[in-house]
């Protein structure tokens, strides 16, 4: 248990968490909806600070994180508790953890500098918070992402983009990227699969960008729910509105959870996806989910040149010079080093 960050007290010892974009109001002995914050004498705690359910050794392909350190293996770790409800989670064994079994929290004893050795004694080239979102462990993702830095070692954040601007301020300076999920573009799609809206999201999709942190995004495409063309393509403008050198990953559903009653993810329906980003003029744009379709290549802008060839998580060859297309010299955004 630790005191956290990004609250203010009100009334009668209620606390108001500014960690995420739901600003919780937690009365005495209550907890935020991420089941993890709980008020206690008008002082709000962190009840999962060093108190890891998974500790891996990832792909950094698999956060999925195409432009940074490509082929790197990312030391990945998290906690119970998501401050999201998705139907379709699929971790929802530990992202509602705290909600299905009473409140109990569980997870191995840890703290930032054994994770930072442990990170770098396993030749990882980054450390990736990530499997439920990160920022409800934020007090111990934050002092590891710290240390990180001091040894040389990327952090990325995976994410569903709902913290407060003042949490994206805060994070941004030793933040190297994040993938953001652009889980549908309406907000009835929000309220009724994520319990959560989808403006904030954007805001955070633009403002991490804008604080200098490298942004990849990920849109699962759930049939029936958020493909059709029209959506695909206001997802496509807006990501090109903040810059088109974000990388779009479209990637396959497969039934999980409390969403068992939908099909999979036909592989026509990525292409399409695809293909309307390519044409909204986005740079890069991946297919997930289905390994050996080719969507997962990076191609270079400008002379089409075949530059990364993937596998699902595997590099099979990587043809860039100093972050460079070597037939037409073009620059590839991203970080290559």
């Amino acid at each position: 248990m630790k005191n956290a960050l990004f609250y203010h007290t009100a009334e009668d010892n209620e606390v108001i968490c500014d960690l995420c974009n739901h600003h919780c109001h937690i009365r005495e002995g209550g907890r935020g909806i991420c089941g993890v914050r709980e008020n206690r004498n008008g002082t709000l705690f962190s009840l999962i600070y060093g108190r890891l359910v998974s500790q891996n050794i990832d792909p950094i392909e698999k956060k999925p994180m195409f432009h940074v350190l490509p082929g790197s293996s990312s030391y990945s770790i998290a906690t119970v508790g998501c401050n999201f409800r998705c139907l379709h989670c699929q971790n929802y064994q530990i992202s509602q953890y705290p909600r299905m079994q009473g409140g109990a929290i569980i997870g191995q004893p840890a703290n930032p500098k054994d994770v930072v050795e442990d990170a770098a004694a396993n030749g990882c080239r980054s450390i990736s918070y990530t499997y439920v979102e990160p920022t409800i462990f934020y007090e111990f993702a934050y002092d590891c992402c710290v240390l990180a830095r001091e040894r040389g070692i990327r952090n990325i954040f995976v994410s569903n983009g709902y913290m407060s601007p003042d949490v994206t301020r805060h994070l941004a300076p030793v933040l190297d990227g994040i993938n953001i999920d652009v889980k549908a573009f309406t907000e009835s799609f929000y309220k009724k699969v994520c319990k959560a809206r989808l403006q904030p999201v954007l805001d955070n999709v633009r403002l991490m960008r804008e604080l200098g942190v490298w942004v990849e995004v990920t849109t699962l495409i759930i049939p029936g729910l958020n493909d059709s063309g029209q959506e695909l393509r206001e997802v496509a403008r807006f990501l090109k509105s903040v810059d088109p050198a974000i990388p779009w990953h479209v990637t396959a559903f497969y039934p999980t959870f409390q969403m068992m009653d939908r099909d999979r993810t036909p592989a026509s329906t990525l292409r399409r996806a695809r293909e309307i980003g390519l044409e909204e003029g986005l740079r890069f744009v991946y297919e997930g989910n289905i390994p050996g379709e080719g969507g997962e290549n990076t191609y270079c802008p400008s002379c089409r040149m075949e530059l990364i060839t993937r596998y699902g998580f595997s590099i099979r060859k990587n043809n860039m010079v100093d972050g460079k297309c070597p037939a037409c010299k073009e620059k590839i955004e991203g970080i290559w080093k």
